[in-house]
């Protein structure tokens, strides 16, 4: 039986934590900082966890 790849572009993105939470990085921290508030930004340098709806997905494609 032919075992399933990871998907390694989400491996490098996602991580999953002992309780099984999946933790991710947020996004828009790129560019174009100029427009965005101090705020803004500083909540967008924290991870975060991902939604439990997206969990199982995310966690079937960076399987080991």
């Amino acid at each position: 039986m032919a075992k399933i790849k990871t998907h390694k572009a989400s491996a490098k993105r996602f991580s999953v934590t002992a309780s099984g939470k999946v933790k991710m990085n947020h996004t828009d921290r790129r560019h174009k900082l100029g427009i965005k508030t101090a705020k803004r930004k500083r909540q967008l340098r924290k991870g975060g966890i991902l939604s439990a709806s997206m969990t199982p997905t995310v966690k079937y494609l960076i399987q080991k």
